[in-house]
């Protein structure tokens, strides 16, 4: 028996194969999820796995080191959380060295004896690095206040002396002038450290957490 098509149908039939459509496939709405099918929510794993901020790998320690390019002068800005200085995360990053990892903690930044001595780059390297990125960030304060710091620490698994990961640390707004190097993050490295090497939180996280804002990395690993 043949199938009468109803009046009106052969014209959007037609209209359908022009347009390349499969009249047999469902009809997207406005947000692209089919009709008649829920759409995904907006905070599914994959969103957040994209979301997920990727740290650079450096180059990890070197037998010898050399005096690495900067940022132009200018070109970097500091952001401030309650008064305290935070890096530009265009410039800065952060970037881990590949020499550590969470399977060798053990015998690397966990080790007894220090690891991150034998892996320093001497001060005739980060002096100079020091005085051009001064520039990069526009410091004009007095350098022996300032820290040419390691966004994410030696003893964290930072990479010694990619450009990505150190930056010239502003003092502390509470910070005395000519009293030298002292600041709030150092101690946050040393908590993160302790806790990574008692296992409390992995490697990534630490270095996650302090890349994002390391006035939070405590608290936002439950460590505060």
């Amino acid at each position: 028996m043949r199938s009468r098509l109803l009046p009106g149908s052969a014209t959007t039939l037609v209209a359908l194969l022009l347009a390349g459509c499969n009249p047999s496939s469902p009809v997207s709405n406005a947000s692209g999820t089919p009709s008649g099918q829920a759409a995904p929510p907006a905070n599914t794993s994959t969103a957040s796995n994209a979301a997920h901020h990727s740290i650079p790998v450096g180059a990890g320690p070197q037998t010898h080191y050399t005096v690495q390019p900067q940022p132009s002068a200018g070109s970097c800005h500091y952001r401030y959380e309650k008064g305290e200085p935070i890096e530009d995360p265009t410039c800065n990053p952060g970037a881990i060295s590949p020499a550590v990892t969470q399977a060798n903690i053990t015998t690397t930044i966990c080790r007894k004896g220090g690891y991150t001595g034998g892996i320093r780059p001497p001060q005739s390297v980060t002096g100079k690095e020091k005085a051009l990125n001064a520039k990069s960030y526009g410091y004009t304060g007095r350098m022996s206040d300032a820290e040419y710091d390691h966004l994410i620490s030696l003893q964290l698994g930072g990479d010694p002396n990619d450009p990505r990961n150190l930056w010239v640390e502003a003092p502390d707004p509470s910070h005395k002038a000519n009293a030298g190097v002292n600041n709030l993050k150092d101690p946050v490295e040393t908590k993160l450290h302790t806790a990574v090497c008692a296992n409390k939180v992995t490697l990534a996280a630490a270095q996650q957490a302090i890349v994002t804002d390391w006035t939070t990395a405590l608290s936002s690993l439950g460590l505060q």
